[in-house]
């Protein structure tokens, strides 16, 4: 067997073991000095393009997936362990889009008080993470999302959010102008009440 397909078998081996995603970095500690990493991922990019699994960009690295045209034949056999509130799916967006965001910033965007619920669940689900205190009075800490929520949603990074225009195409985001968020917390051009508390309970 020649030193290329040897190392080709490798790489693939070690992305079907893997549990989490792989970078090149991390795949080339593996294969023999001077090994071609991005040729070989190439390579096995288009030995699966039509295939059942397809070798994907995720969270940074490269890791097997179902493919995507197969999506709606595998749906009705998935089980679904829990279903997200729309409390913590709306939390979930806001904090993809605007990270590093704090709590009262979400809760301004979002109009209602933030459940503890909620964040503990999106938590749970290792999908969020405390990012780095705010340099403000109280220093509150910011929230982020996590390489297992690309890894989720099967993004490259967050650039491949879908963007505003393409939200609003696809009937997902609300078409009424927006709230704008200033560092701390409050709307522009007003202070406003304390939000309402959120009714969407965990």
């Amino acid at each position: 067997m020649t030193e290329p397909t040897q190392a080709l078998r490798l790489v693939e081996a070690m992305l079907f073991a893997s549990p989490a995603p792989l970078t090149e970095a991390a795949i080339a500690e593996r294969l023999p000095d001077g090994a071609d990493v991005p040729e070989l991922i190439d390579a096995l990019v288009e030995q699966y393009r039509h295939r059942g699994v397809t070798l994907m960009p995720v969270a940074g690295g490269w890791a097997f997936r179902t493919a995507l045209d197969l999506a709606p034949l595998l749906r009705d056999a998935g089980h679904v362990v829990r279903r997200l509130t729309r409390a913590a799916l709306e939390t979930l967006s806001i904090i993809a889009y605007h990270q590093p965001v704090t709590r009262p910033e979400i809760e301004a965007v979002r109009g209602v008080a933030v459940a503890k619920g909620t964040l503990d669940t999106l938590l749970e689900a290792g999908w969020i993470a405390p990012g780095r205190r705010r340099q403000a009075p109280g220093r509150p800490l910011t929230w982020i999302t996590t390489q297992a929520f690309l890894d989720h949603f099967g993004l490259g990074g967050l650039e491949d959010l879908p963007s505003v225009e393409e939200l609003k195409a696809s009937g997902l985001l609300d078409t009424r102008p927006a709230m704008a968020v200033l560092p701390g917390g409050t709307l522009s051009g007003e202070d406003g009440p304390e939000p309402p508390e959120d009714e969407d309970r965990e």
